[in-house]
């Protein structure tokens, strides 16, 4: 007979009897997982749909209200949105002027505000009269608010296009007629030639200069980059013709320079023979044999171009526009022009003011000869060797006409 021990032994240790239950059981798991992302798939893409709908009821409802009452809402009505319209219209054909602000620049120009339904725009080359490389450097920058003038039209988006040349090239020849009229002399730049003359650049303008209208000895090679007095002959705009002479500008100058006269003057350039001498536009020419008492072989040796020199006025020919010029007479010791030129620029004045006191001492010592020998002329010789009629009233140092015969002993 068994124990009972035994019977729970089996009963604890054999293993339990596999039943059909067991399999379904894990199929429905699988099932349920497989099932479970299907369902939330398809809540998600109700809840999209639902809001989809929304969405288009409200759009039919924004679209039936627009339909049917477009004003509701609306703080303004139609009459007033048109007159606001007109009132910052403005007319953008070709040659209109219309104020604007810069807002933005970059390397190829500026764009400007003009209260317009697309923003205009200012090109480089436009923004200056002068070359620049960048707008800047004309003063443009954000929130500058200038006058532009219409030049065009942009046709991808109809935005202006602006100028500020045109405006700037219309001021300029106000200024060249108001200088014409004027009779005034400009400095103009040398900035190209042909085989006409020579192009000077003035008030911002391109203008001509005929040879025939040069006082200078100087080729235009030389001239180039350098600046000349100049006087309008014609200013003409219609026909952009600025017509300019250097011979009328130079025989003002010339009318103002005196005998023995000091002026400041720039060394062009050396030849043989001497050096020519820049005195205010003028071209003089300062003689090797006038620049020092000693002699020089070699002007290269003592001068060279670019040298600043204070000369003298020797002579002038107004009609053929030649100045003699002379640094000798200003040395205060003979050869001083080649040991110490500073001391003869520092002392410059001085020489002169003695020269012209010996010239005007020669030149009353002459008179007085004549005097001697012509008393027939009734002519007397005052202090400062002026002539002028006789007088009772001569100076005690005067010239002694006991001297002079009576006009009637020669009768």
């Amino acid at each position: 007979m068994v124990s009972l021990a035994q019977q729970l032994s089996v009963l604890r240790w054999s293993p339990l009897p596999s039943t059909s239950s067991s399999r379904p059981t894990t199929t429905h798991n699988r099932r349920t997982r497989t099932l479970l992302p299907v369902v939330c798939s398809v809540a998600l893409s109700n809840a999209q749909n639902r809001e989809r709908v929304k969405l288009k009821e409200l759009f039919e409802q924004a679209y039936e209200r627009c339909r049917t009452a477009p004003m509701e809402g609306v703080s303004f009505t139609v009459d007033q949105f048109t007159e606001a319209l007109e009132k910052y219209d403005f007319d953008s054909e070709v040659g209109t002027k219309i104020k604007g602000t810069v807002f933005a620049v970059d390397a190829s120009g500026a764009y400007v505000d003009v209260t317009a339904k697309s923003t205009a725009y200012l090109p480089l080359q436009e923004a200056c009269i002068h070359r620049i490389k960048h707008v800047q450097e004309a003063g443009i920058v954000p929130g500058l608010r200038e006058e532009f003038v219409v030049i065009g039209e942009n046709e991808v988006d109809d935005g202006l296009i602006l100028s500020l040349k045109a405006i700037e090239f219309d001021l300029a020849w106000e200024r060249c007629r108001q200088l014409q009229a004027e009779d005034a002399v400009v400095k103009g730049k040398i900035v190209n030639g042909n085989k006409g003359g020579l192009v000077a650049e003035v008030e911002g303008l391109k203008g001509f200069v005929p040879f025939s209208q040069i006082s200078t000895k100087l080729s235009g090679e030389e001239l180039l980059e350098k600046e000349l007095p100049l006087k309008f002959m014609e200013v003409d705009e219609e026909q952009s013709r600025l017509i300019l002479s250097h011979r009328k500008a130079a025989a003002d100058s010339q009318g103002q320079l005196g005998i023995g006269s000091v002026v400041t003057g720039t060394v062009q350039s050396l030849k043989p023979y001497g050096a020519f001498v820049d005195i205010g536009g003028i071209s003089g020419l300062l003689h090797v044999s006038q620049i020092s008492h000693d002699r020089i072989t070699d002007i290269a040796t003592v001068l060279q171009p670019g040298d600043i020199l204070k000369v003298m006025i020797l002579s002038h020919d107004r009609e053929r526009g030649r100045v003699s010029l002379s640094t000798k007479k200003l040395e205060p010791t003979p050869g001083d022009m080649i040991r110490n030129p500073k001391l003869v620029f520092e002392k410059a004045e001085e020489m002169a003011q003695t020269f012209r006191q010996r010239i005007a001492q020669a030149e009353a010592m002459a008179r007085a000869d004549m005097l001697r020998f012509q008393p027939e002329s009734g002519l007397t010789l005052s202090n400062e060797g002026i002539l002028g009629p006789l007088s009772s009233e001569l100076p005690a140092e005067g010239v002694d006409f006991n001297e002079v015969p009576s006009a009637e002993e020669h009768s």
